[in-house]
């Protein structure tokens, strides 16, 4: 007792003197003797709940409902620097209903879900701009109003932050703009209506009509056309009305850009200095059996330690069935009370069980770069300089201004040209050391207009591929003796086809072309070119190829990737367990986890699915797969540290060419940000969670849940969409039912084949409840 009342008169001076002034000190701050009886730690078991008052070693101050060290329950935290927090509590993250203030007088007042702004709630900003609404991870997403100070008002529907898709903004002058909104500005079909009768209604962009549209006078004139900025791209017809027919007056529609719009000015979004969820909560250290060498460290509301993590943790090796030693012991109790237990899953899990689980999940420092560089004398080094070449020769070729509207005719398979390339060169192409080629194009037209609808720029492309960067062969060719090949930047793949795939392509190109334009979310491949490269000389060799994007082109290290089918039939991956790695493809039965995504992007994520698979379906399309990578942000630089039992571990891998690794502070950085959220898209650096499972047999698809969660950021597409339901599978869905269970085959009809994919994909990704 004395110790611990000499750690307060010491470290809790400042703490008493804020408190006093903040709370009231009549009711916290009496004498030593009485605080001293007020304050007695007591013996609390393990789990148990009850309420407390602590003034912390930073200066915050906590009074509330505690369990093992944190806030559980309802309580109010105080910082230093003003903030307060106000509500419900899940093993020190803010989770349920609760008010949060900043100094500068804004608050919000709402749901909060892992210690972010989650759900319905209110926020008031410091010049009296208020928000009611749906948030999603700190941002406005979904439908919601916001009533400005200066007296406008909007009123609809949110993306990221930003107003996008349906929505009603009224100027307080009594204008208003009803229709459609992207990235937070004036985009698509709507309706002006100004306070003086006139009327636009027709195309925007970025705040301007754009396009077609007709504006009313009041008086019954009207002006129909094409509108633009640019004078010179204005055009269109004005009908004056009856009583202004015989004067024949003439107008100019740049009024409409120079008058009438010039005072309806969007609002812009307020910024705050620091989310709740980045707001650190000090460790209490309770005196009972602790240990004075650990120093205090801090936990972000959301959960995670902060980067400051104890010694000891460094010095911990877990692995099945091993007993730590009593040093290790408190550290591992302290993790797993710091942990990411904020579900209500975890609830009832006794309070031993997380630390005697089995061995932590475990990933690689680094990730080594994929592929051999091919450089001089490698085997596919002239194939390699030929593709350069007739890529080169494709793109900067000029030709008429790609169009999104193409004509039948350019999906014609017929439609393709052959190019010679001489070693000494041509009138069209340039002089190589490679030997003689040919180079041919498919259907170019549409292939540059998927380019331009992927928002590929020609220079940047041309630059990835053939560039001075040489590109890089994968180790080894997939299951269907393709050669893949990367771009030295990650961001596109090549891929050498059979010819029967190339047929399947320029078949459902047409109808391949429409899905990706009606569909901006779509999770199916996307395709950037198809080229044939014939080698002189007796064999008279055909290479033909497609150019693809990277799925996992990205600033994150991918620690996991899985290819899922949703099928049982040599679904394992056949490498031992000392051989698998980070750059490692598992398969169905190799999945040990549930992912699990945001409400609004769950709902997204299934329209999604079943129109890809509608549409591949359609095509007859079989044997594709759902190719997802995993980056988990709990990793700390620190071989063997974790920073909570539910945190993975480094293996301790030393390899040197490794991918550039984010810090956790840059992934939150770019998560949190709303710019941030402009590189995020479905399928593309999405954050989630995932879940740990368990199987029961070997044989099972979907193990079951253990309450075992991760933060992640995920990366998925639909792979492998040019097998058709040809001959040959059939023949080999007869042969393999024989010997097999039919549903464990991925040989199977289309219809059954796309049934069976989407039933397993909507279990292995679930709503993040």
């Amino acid at each position: 007792m004395k110790a611990w009342e000499a750690t307060v008169r010491i470290t809790h001076a400042a703490a008493k003197k804020r408190a006093t002034t903040i709370f009231g000190g009549a009711n916290i701050i009496g004498n030593a003797e009485e605080e001293n009886e007020d304050q007695e730690e007591q013996v609390h078991g393990s789990g148990e709940v009850y309420h407390a008052e602590r003034f912390l070693p930073n200066g915050d101050y906590y009074t509330g409902y505690w369990a093992d060290n944190f806030p559980h329950g309802h309580g109010k935290y105080w910082w230093t620097d003003g903030c307060m927090y106000v509500g419900q509590w899940f093993r020190g993250k803010t989770m349920g209903e609760g008010t949060f203030s900043w100094p500068s007088g804004a608050s919000y007042e709402g749901n909060f879900k892992s210690g972010f702004m989650d759900g319905e709630g209110t926020y008031t900003g410091p010049s009296g701009d208020t928000y009611r609404g749906s948030w999603v991870m700190n941002l406005k997403h979904g439908h919601g109003v916001k009533e400005y100070a200066n007296g406008d008002s909007y009123d609809g529907e949110w993306s990221r932050g930003l107003q996008e898709g349906q929505g009603m903004y009224q100027w307080k002058n009594g204008n208003c703009y009803t229709g459609e909104w992207k990235n937070g500005t004036i985009c698509g079909k709507g309706k002006m209506c100004w306070t003086n009768g006139n009327i636009f209604d027709g195309n925007w962009e970025d705040g301007f009509p754009k396009g077609n549209g007709t504006y009313k006078w009041a008086d019954g004139s009207f002006y129909v056309g094409n509108w633009s900025k640019d004078p010179t791209e204005q055009n269109g017809t004005y009908y004056p009305s009856k009583s202004l027919l015989e004067e024949n007056l003439e107008w100019n529609p740049q009024e409409v850009f120079n008058n009438d719009l010039k005072d309806c000015i969007i609002c812009p979004n307020e910024k705050v200095p620091i989310w709740p969820s980045q707001k650190k909560l000090a460790v209490w250290r309770s005196s009972k059996g602790s240990d004075s060498s650990v120093r205090p460290r801090r936990m972000s509301v959301d959960g995670r330690i902060d980067t400051g993590v104890d010694k000891e943790f460094g010095r911990m090796r877990l692995s099945d069935g091993a007993v730590p030693s009593p040093s290790c012991a408190g550290a591992i109790e302290r993790i797993r009370m710091a942990g990411n237990e904020g579900d209500d899953v975890l609830a009832g899990l006794q309070p031993d069980s997380l630390s005697t689980r089995g061995s932590p999940l475990r990933i690689p420092k680094v990730v080594k770069r994929q592929g051999d560089t091919i450089c001089k004398g490698h085997r596919n080094y002239d194939l390699m300089l030929n593709l350069q070449l007739g890529i080169r020769h494709s793109v900067g070729r000029p030709g008429p201004c790609p169009s999104l509207d193409l004509k039948p005719s350019a999906f014609d398979p017929k439609e393709k040209y052959w190019t010679k390339f001489p070693s000494e060169g041509s009138k069209h192409t340039p002089p190589h050391q490679s030997c003689e080629f040919r180079w041919k194009d498919y259907c170019p037209k549409v292939f540059r207009s998927l380019r331009m609808l992927f928002k590929v720029d020609p220079a940047d492309y041309m630059l990835s591929i053939c560039g001075n960067d040489a590109l890089r062969e994968l180790s080894s060719p997939g299951k269907s003796g393709s050669f893949f090949y990367l771009t030295n930047d990650d961001r596109y793949m090549i891929k050498t086809m059979k010819k029967a795939e190339v047929k399947v392509l320029l078949r459902m190109l047409n109808a391949y072309y429409n899905h990706v334009r009606a569909f901006e979310n779509t999770l199916v491949t996307k395709y950037y070119g198809l080229h044939c490269v014939k080698l002189n000389g007796p064999a008279q060799k055909k290479v033909r190829f497609i150019i693809m994007g990277n799925l996992f082109c990205s600033d994150y290290m991918i620690h996991k990737r899985y290819d899922l089918k949703g099928s049982t039939f040599g679904r394992l991956t056949d490498k031992p367990e000392s051989e698998i790695d980070a750059t490692t493809t598992l398969k169905d039965l190799d999945l040990n986890f549930l992912f699990r995504l945001q409400k609004t992007w769950f709902q997204e994520f299934r329209r999604q699915v079943d129109r890809d698979c509608d549409f591949l379906e359609q095509e007859r399309i079989m044997d594709y797969s759902m190719l997802v990578g995993l980056h988990f942000r709990e990793s700390t630089n620190d071989e063997h540290t974790p920073s909570g039992v539910l945190t993975p571990v480094d293996n301790g891998s030393l390899e040197t060419d490794s991918v550039p690794r984010l810090s956790l502070a840059d992934v939150d950085r770019l998560l949190l940000d709303p710019a941030g959220w402009a590189s995020i898209s479905l399928g593309i650096n999405m954050p989630g969670r995932v879940e740990r499972v368990e199987r029961t047999n070997d044989c099972e698809l979907v193990g079951e849940p253990t309450g075992e969660y991760y933060d992640v950021v995920m990366f998925f597409g639909i792979i492998d969409i040019l097998q058709d339901y040809d001959i040959t599978k059939k023949l080999e869905h007869a042969y393999k039912s024989i010997q097999y269970d039919p549903n464990s085959i991925s040989a199977v009809d289309p219809k059954q084949y796309s049934r069976r994919f989407r039933d397993y994909v909507f279990k292995v990704f679930a709503e993040d409840t």
